[in-house]
């Protein structure tokens, strides 16, 4: 009779005696659809319609928050200096972003990330600052919602990124500690939020956050094609390692 497989260090403890990983914890905007850099596109044709510019400086503080200093349409209503039709805005703007959009798809690498998480038996979850009907009208689009343990949004929390709320409701919501997850972000204010939180965090900016300060990550990559699940989960274990060997120096 054929012996039984040996169970895969990735679904317990780690070889290095790392914590096992539980559960991936996926931003939205830019990390699982490249949905930033279109929508500032819309942004600068509306701002240019008008006879205005929209820096790229002021758009990246709203980039992965809900709570950014800067407002769009405020904006651009004080710099031409009149008070602007807010519903006939949003409804230029969705016009503008279905036309850019249309022939869209999934950041490389996250199906692979979603099949191989299930298959290890890690929980999967979505923990973004934009709205509910925002994200699931796109995970429906690409018939992935079903992919995903928990969905949280806007709606689910007080505050957004950097605020790490979203993702304890996340961690929450598939009852995994933060010390068992991995955070997939693009943006300075998700790495914030997933640190705060306490997860070992991944950076894998698109071009419009590519030159933020993305420091704090523990771990950076161009794209999540570029590093296999397993050999991600190995190094957050690693990683787990390291920082409990210099706590107990």
């Amino acid at each position: 009779m054929a012996a039984e497989p040996s169970p895969s260090p990735l679904a317990g403890e780690g070889r290095d005696g790392g914590s096992k990983i539980r559960a991936l914890v996926f931003d939205f905007d830019g990390l699982i659809v490249d949905t930033e850099v279109p929508i500032f596109r819309v942004w600068q044709r509306i701002y240019r319609e008008r006879g205005q510019e929209l820096p790229l400086e002021r758009w990246l503080t709203i980039i992965g928050t809900a709570s950014g200093p800067f407002d769009p349409i405020i904006d651009l209503g004080e710099k031409t200096g009149t008070k602007l039709d807010q519903p006939e805005l949003e409804a230029l703007e969705r016009l503008y972003y279905q036309e850019a959009t249309a022939l869209q798809q999934l950041l490389p690498g996250v199906i692979d990330y979603l099949v191989g998480a299930r298959q290890l038996g890690l929980k999967t979850a979505v923990a973004s600052s934009s709205t509910r009907k925002w994200v699931m009208d796109h995970l429906n689009r690409f018939g992935i919602g079903g992919h995903f343990d928990a969905i949280v949004c806007r709606e689910d929390v007080k505050r957004t990124k950097p605020d790490p709320e979203l993702y304890r409701a996340a961690l929450q919501r598939v009852d995994v500690p933060a010390g068992e997850a991995i955070a997939l972000e693009d943006s300075s204010n998700g790495v914030r939020a997933a640190k705060a939180a306490g997860l070992f965090c991944v950076a894998v900016p698109n071009p419009l956050t590519a030159d933020l300060d993305l420091s704090e990550a523990d771990l950076r990559l161009i794209s999540l094609e570029a590093m296999p699940l397993r050999t991600l989960i190995k190094e957050a274990q690693r990683g787990d390692k390291a920082v409990k060997d210099r706590r107990s120096r």
